[in-house]
């Protein structure tokens, strides 16, 4: 049983974390902090979390604790990581990883020098919808893919996420919070190995009144090593949808709501008019089977399926997404 620490305990905590430490066998959480003080010891007796502490050096210290998961606004995951690894604590850390990829790879390096497990929070990778494209695609039963599409969908207004929009906080507007989750997706579900490496990235991004300096709806287009194209369409300003779609060379894989842990989802294969196969998936322990999942690869047991190795490679692409649109220009990747 790993005894984890939780640095940023806010409402993703409370909404989805929570839930996912209860359903997990191999994590716990046994303390946390949260720059409200006051709001940090409701948290623990709400939920019963044996230790709040002051500071996260505090935290990072304690030998209550086995490993971090970082979950504070994007601009403190670089100082929160490296303490973690000073302490030498694992860490698992929210998306996205950094403010840039130059932030990424000082955490791989002092996470490799203190050898300690480094991974992402790309709970996604755990969904069993993403597990059942995945399968299909590497079955070739319709061909290889040759676009693929992953659309995410929400709206901020009355976010309790207060710092979204704040850029000093956050990488960016959607494209920092969900388009991580959708270039993710698609790279997890296309392969896994080289090939599913982004080449290129080209970015349409608007701003409105209330996004301030951060952009509000974005479309992010994406070459991929293997040939295939891309294509990311996120927004903060329309209802809750998400969506993915690969097209092969001779059929398509469809998930309306493939993302969500919040209900059942129907995963279909087609060929032309016809339904080759359609499978009703729960994605609903996704969270608990992170968790487990990273717990094990502390333990030796098993690899976990999103590391901070791999992390910096969807960082170098949220990099170049906005390059791309701030210079409207379209941005190789070495």
């Amino acid at each position: 049983m790993i005894r984890y620490g939780i640095l940023g305990f806010g409402h993703h905590a409370v909404r989805r974390l929570m839930p996912g430490f209860a359903g997990a066998a191999e994590a716990r959480i046994a303390g946390l902090w949260r720059r409200d003080a006051a709001k940090a010891r409701e948290n623990a007796r709400e939920y019963s979390i044996p230790h709040v502490f002051d500071t996260p050096e505090a935290l990072c210290a304690s030998t209550e604790i086995d490993a971090v998961f970082v979950a504070s606004p994007d601009a403190l995951h670089l100082d929160h990581v490296l303490l973690a690894a000073r302490h030498g604590k694992h860490v698992l850390c929210e998306k996205p990883l950094a403010m840039n990829a130059g932030e990424v790879e000082k955490m791989l390096a002092a996470t490799s020098h203190a050898r300690v497990k480094f991974g992402v929070a790309q709970n996604m990778r755990y969904n069993r919808s993403l597990a059942r494209i995945r399968e299909w695609i590497a079955a070739g039963s319709i061909g290889r893919p040759v676009m693929a599409q992953s659309q995410f969908a929400y709206s901020a207004e009355g976010s309790p996420r207060t710092w979204i929009y704040d850029p000093t906080l956050a990488l960016g507007g959607p494209i920092g919070d969900v388009a991580i989750h959708c270039l993710d997706a698609l790279r997890y579900v296309l392969g896994s190995d080289d090939s599913t490496h982004v080449t290129a990235v080209n970015t349409l991004a608007h701003k409105d009144a209330a996004s301030g300096a951060v952009e509000s709806h974005a479309v992010v287009a994406l070459d991929f090593a293997s040939g295939a194209m891309g294509s990311v369409t996120v927004t903060t300003r329309a209802a809750y949808r998400t969506l993915v779609e690969i097209t092969c060379e001779d059929g398509v894989i469809l998930c309306e709501s493939g993302f969500t842990v919040d209900f059942p989802v129907d995963v279909v294969l087609r060929r032309g008019s016809d339904i080759l196969a359609l499978e009703t998936v729960s994605n609903a322990d996704a969270y608990s089977r992170m968790l487990d999942g990273f717990s094990g690869w502390v333990e030796g047991r098993d690899e976990y399926l999103a590391p901070g190795l791999d992390g910096l490679h969807n960082q170098c692409v949220l990099d170049a997404a906005y390059v791309s649109w701030r210079h409207g220009a379209r941005v190789n990747l070495a």
